[in-house]
């Protein structure tokens, strides 16, 4: 069954807030959509994926969204207000209420887009600044499925290297491969000891709310099989009109080539049709913004983190 706004009670209005649940999909991504977000952050799925690590909830002034993380107070933070300018006023609203109602020292507003700073810019009160860490990876779809020429040949050559040991296909993902594909996390998870790492405790739990949800929450995905097991899977959606983003992509741990043939083979029966595709962020991870720059992004756009001055 499809998820729906829950209509027998009013959306939340700022200073309340709710926390976030499947059912407030329609609402939360017409909003969204509306604002045709750059960012990957600003997606349903993202912010319901993270929501048990990040304790998620949202409120709407007039028609602007805000979602707030406040799985710790004194660390509670806010995604960047989503609606029509202009947005200072509440910007520096939602701020102080981060401190005073949460006891945040210095609160801020975390992975604020481009269209946000730039309104911001000039604008007295606040600071404004680049965070690297945080910068979305925005590939050409061509690029991705034609791997064309030499800057490419080290993903060329993990796919041949693949089709020379192993006879693979490329399948949709449905309902029927779910449990495979939460079975191969889990022995990347073992693999990873994510028992001993909280960030990556936060993505098992972030992948295990997908996977479990993947038909509401109207998600695209494909899988790669070997001798019919699944080995790797992605999926995603649209970002906004020109854009899709991948929320996950994971793989058998002791066939690196497999990262490489799943994000081609996705995107090339996917997301053909769409020019852009929005790889998410690095984290600052060495190994990962290796691997992200290695694919060379048509862009990188650009995320903020705003503070009261």
């Amino acid at each position: 069954m499809s998820p729906s706004s829950d209509s027998t009670s009013a959306p939340p209005a700022f200073p309340r807030f709710k926390p976030l649940v499947l059912e407030d999909r329609d609402i939360i991504r017409n909003l969204l959509w509306a604002y045709q977000p750059e960012t990957s952050e600003l997606t349903f799925t993202n912010c319901f994926m993270w929501q048990s690590h990040y304790g998620y909830q949202w409120s709407l002034d007039q028609d602007r969204l805000l979602v707030v993380s406040l799985a710790a107070d004194n660390q509670a933070w806010a995604l960047p207000p989503v609606g029509p300018p202009p947005r200072a006023g509440l910007c520096r609203r939602l701020l102080e209420w981060l401190r005073d109602a949460h006891g945040v020292a210095n609160p801020a507003i975390e992975r604020a887009d481009p269209k946000l700073a730039a309104e911001l810019e000039g604008q007295p009160g606040f600071v404004v600044e680049p965070v690297r860490d945080h910068f979305d990876y925005v590939y050409s779809t061509a690029d991705l499925i034609e791997l064309a020429g030499g800057k490419y040949h080290a993903q060329r050559n993990h796919i041949n290297s693949l089709g020379r040991a192993y006879r693979y296909r490329y399948a949709p993902l449905r309902e029927e491969y779910l449990s495979a594909c939460l079975y191969l996390c889990a022995r990347w998870c073992q693999v990873k000891k994510c028992d001993e790492d909280m960030s990556l405790m936060g993505e098992w739990e972030a992948i295990g709310a997908v996977l479990a949800n993947y038909q509401a929450l109207g998600l695209q995905g494909g899988v790669i099989l070997i001798d019919d097991r699944v080995q790797a899977f992605s999926c995603g959606e649209l970002l906004n009109q020109d854009t899709a983003v991948i929320h996950l992509e994971k793989a058998d741990p002791e066939l690196r080539s497999l990262y490489a043939v799943i994000n081609q083979q996705f995107t090339r029966e996917v997301w053909a049709g769409v020019p852009f595709i929005n790889r998410e962020q690095d984290l600052g991870e060495p190994g990962l913004r290796k691997a992200k720059l290695s694919y060379h992004p048509h862009r990188l756009v650009e995320k903020y983190r705003i503070r009261l001055a």
